[in-house]
């Protein structure tokens, strides 16, 4: 892994794990032990940085995707193994963070839902139509209108003012909102994969 990727990585277990706010550039970079000098070639400043730290995330995450689509056919446990990663992200996040990006970082936030609407909808859309291709998911289903439904229940989740973090765990409410979606647009068989995968990710 290249020096900068290594910063980026214990840059975003940072933030995932104490959040921004409290933290200033100089305390920034005393806590991933690098010099001012190479803060000031990697990053324009704290926006920049997180900016880019966002985008690694991303791009990390659709190389996960990736890896765990290489060896499965099913499109149904595709769909539900990047359920899954979105699952584990919001559980390895302090539930304030992604509210303190959304207010205090627009650019980085931008990022988020650019990846939603971009990338995470084509990935959807695949997935769905290969589902009722493969008879794991009911041939009935709007795939175009399942996408855009699924895209705004991440909207939910992650919205504060419906489900403030500190009353609610986020990824309880990612479970319930989004998880519980996927058995009710199975077929038979596609509802065994489902129950299954549900049953093991408790």
């Amino acid at each position: 892994m290249a020096f900068k990727q290594t910063v980026l990585q214990e840059l975003l277990t940072l933030m995932r794990q104490e959040g921004l706010p409290h933290l200033n550039e100089q305390e920034i970079i005393s806590r991933i032990d690098i010099s001012s000098a190479t803060f000031n070639e990697f990053f324009s400043g704290m926006e920049d940085m997180v900016t880019q730290v966002v985008a690694y995330d991303l791009e990390t995450r659709k190389q996960e995707h990736e890896r765990l689509f290489a060896n499965e056919p099913s499109p149904l446990r595709r769909l539900l193994l990047m359920v899954q990663v979105g699952l584990e992200g919001l559980r390895a996040i302090r539930p304030t963070a992604l509210m303190e990006t959304q207010e205090l970082y627009p650019k980085a936030w931008a990022l988020y839902w650019n990846h939603s609407n971009d990338y995470t909808a084509h990935v959807l859309y695949k997935l769905l139509n290969e589902g009722i291709l493969q008879k794991e998911l009911r041939r009935d289903l709007n795939i175009q209108l399942v996408t855009k439904i699924m895209l705004e229940q991440l909207t939910l989740v992650v919205n504060p003012a419906v489900f403030p973090p500190e009353r609610f765990n986020v990824a309880e409410v990612f479970r319930s909102v989004f998880l519980y979606y996927i058995r009710g647009i199975c077929t038979e068989e596609g509802t065994k994969i489902a129950e299954e995968y549900f049953a093991a990710l408790r």
